[in-house]
């Protein structure tokens, strides 16, 4: 019996007819391939999804087969990570599951702002920043209680392991339908407005950008940071990891956050493994590390 998936492509890009060559082995070595550099788990399920995405790879390539672009990405560093973004899911808006940003204005912000005052570093980690609304979200969350944070020690983290992604957040530009969830004074003092042949594009200033830096970051692999965490935010990242990995992962996460600290994870997620019982539910989907306690 074949082992061929019987896929095709809908609508072959740039008008291409036909379709590649795309075998059960292919789908195994690409999925067991971003499993070991990302953790991402794929189900078998997903096979159709990783054939639209890689095709134009193998089209781009000039290539005849999925099996000739396996070949090719055991000895192309470079391909893999390409791979790698492209099949990574990066659906982000601004304020999503805002309940989070509504807990962190009212209970943490004050809080945070003061130590910063007093000249102690605050840092928060957006840990699957994807394209920026996130980090963006909560640094217009800190600033809307303290506008002068620019000034102080206050940093995000933002990271993600798509460097396409942390280029377009680094760069902060925005068309007007991602921009809807701002609030109108926010969106006018923090945003600069330009004109496109596409729309009205929106790009943060230097003022909100000072608190965010943005930074590719494997969260399967080593953290190089030092520093732990006031805040973090690991949302609906955990999904696309296996259970065993997701133990190892929410562990990691607890030990980098400071005693105090709060982690936001997905509305779909749990806490699970040993570091749950350091940290104690505050709200839907939100912890916080108890104090004195080691993970």
């Amino acid at each position: 019996m074949s082992n061929s998936f019987a896929v095709t492509t809908a609508a072959p890009p740039h008008g291409s007819a036909g379709s590649f060559d795309y075998t059960k082995d292919d789908f195994l070595l690409i999925s067991n391939l971003l499993r070991e550099e990302t953790g991402i788990h794929l189900q078998d399920s997903k096979s159709t999804l990783v054939y639209s995405r890689i095709a134009k790879r193998v089209r781009a390539l000039g290539l005849s087969s999925f099996g000739a672009y396996c070949e090719h990405i055991s000895r192309d560093t470079a391909e893999r990570q390409i791979m790698i973004e492209a099949l990574t899911t990066n659906t982000t808006n601004f304020f999503r599951e805002n309940h989070h940003f509504e807990y962190l204005q009212k209970e943490l912000v004050g809080t945070l702002v003061e130590a910063a005052r007093k000249r102690r570093p605050v840092r928060i980690w957006s840990s699957a920043s994807s394209s920026g609304q996130e980090p963006y979200s909560i640094a217009l969350t800190i600033l809307a209680v303290a506008p002068d944070a620019p000034k102080l020690d206050i940093r995000i983290l933002a990271t993600d392991v798509n460097t396409q992604m942390v280029a377009r957040g680094a760069a902060g530009t925005y068309d007007e339908e991602e921009v809807r969830e701002i609030p109108a004074a926010q969106l006018s003092r923090y945003f600069t407005k330009s004109t496109s042949d596409s729309g009205p594009r929106y790009t943060a200033t230097d003022e909100i950008k000072k608190l965010i830096s943005f930074q590719q970051l494997n969260l399967f692999e080593n953290w190089p940071m030092r520093r732990r965490f006031d805040v973090i935010f690991c949302r609906n990242v955990m999904i696309y990891f296996s259970a065993e990995t997701q133990m190892g992962l929410w562990q990691r996460l607890a030990e980098k956050l400071d005693d105090g600290g709060c982690l936001f994870i997905g509305h779909s997620e749990r806490v699970t493994g040993a570091c749950a019982a350091h940290l104690e539910p505050i709200g839907i989907t939100a912890y916080r590390k108890r104090v004195g306690q080691r993970s």
